[in-house]
């Protein structure tokens, strides 16, 4: 099979197409076609050698959607749609840049869906993200809401996810580059304010704010909530990864929610609720940019200049 190997950490140059063994089934065990994925941050961050205790060659990736090739499950039958996130994929087992990945039965989630390819590839870790975070923040009608790096693929997907249930919430994106204003409007969000230097260029305040920059504009963030309002942090997207000098009593207004999500750990009923909200709300999943298999390592270069919005896929 054909599939997309590092020997060493590097510019994109690094990712290899070459001819590797397809893995052959084993008791428990089940070979998924894979038909999409998307690109994630992390395996950037992995090919550029900023992630440490990576084992070389490796085969990158986490997630992918694809069909059933053959299985050791009775549950799992061949031709069938499968959603795969939350595994060992690109950590101890090779990862989704191949054209068939084998895993543990438990680890491959069928799914009933009509999603293209494309946008079904855009969901599972994006999308699970996104939507655990929102919950954490308990949004109601009539919350005015913030999302802190709206363009990225967490933050749109979060807008529609929030959008489709409440279509009357305003939701505000904050963004780095104003050129992406006229777009991300055109996409649903209701306003953009610029993020400059760490802060919001707005007087606005918010009811909910998910905050997907990070450490680096947190107290910002929790400084702009109006009372009982709630922050949620899940991103590091600023690149800091600790808050330093943080006193709770000073930096979290009175009666103002700090809470998080980490999407580390996958959970089968929350990604059962997911599926289901998306399809009950009918909730919009088109990736931001589609590259073809061939394309990988354009599709790295892309998402290292910060090009474009929304989530970055690749099609086998």
């Amino acid at each position: 099979m054909k599939a997309i190997v590092i020997h060493e950490t590097g510019g994109p140059e690094v990712l290899s197409y070459e001819d590797v063994p397809t893995p052959e089934v084993k008791p428990g065990w089940s070979l998924v076609k894979i038909k999409a994925f998307g690109i994630n941050h992390i395996e950037l961050l992995t090919r550029q050698g900023l992630v440490p205790d990576v084992k070389l060659p490796k085969i990158l990736g986490l997630e992918a959607v694809g069909t059933i090739a053959e299985s050791t499950s009775d549950d799992l039958q061949e031709g069938q749609k499968v959603v795969l996130m939350k595994t060992e994929m690109g950590q101890s087992l090779p990862g989704s840049y191949a054209e068939y990945t084998l895993l543990p039965n438990d680890q491959i989630y069928p799914v009933d869906t009509d999603f293209d390819w494309s946008a079904l590839a855009a969901i599972p870790e994006t999308y699970y993200t996104a939507y655990g975070s929102i919950k954490q923040l308990h949004i109601k009608n009539e919350d005015e809401i913030l999302i802190r790096a709206g363009s990225s693929g967490v933050g749109l997907a979060a807008m529609r996810l929030i959008k489709a249930k409440y279509p009357e919430n305003i939701v505000t994106a904050s963004v780095r580059n104003l050129d992406k204003k006229q777009e991300l409007l055109d996409m649903g969000y209701d306003l953009v304010v610029e993020d400059k230097d760490g802060k919001l260029q707005t007087a606005s305040h918010f009811d909910k704010a998910l905050e997907l920059v990070g450490p680096a504009t947190v107290k910002d963030t929790l400084s702009r909530m109006y009372p009982e309002g709630i922050v949620c942090e899940t991103g590091i997207l600023g690149g800091q990864a600790t808050l330093e000098d943080f006193e709770p009593i000073h930096a979290i207004p009175n009666s103002v929610y700090l809470t998080s999500f980490a999407s580390e750990m996958g959970s089968r009923d929350l990604i059962d609720e997911m599926f289901n909200y998306i399809t009950h709300y009918h909730v919009d999943a088109t990736p931001g940019k589609v590259f073809s298999f061939d394309q990988v390592r354009e599709a790295h270069e892309y998402m290292e200049k910060n090009q474009g919005i929304g989530k970055v896929v690749i099609l086998n």
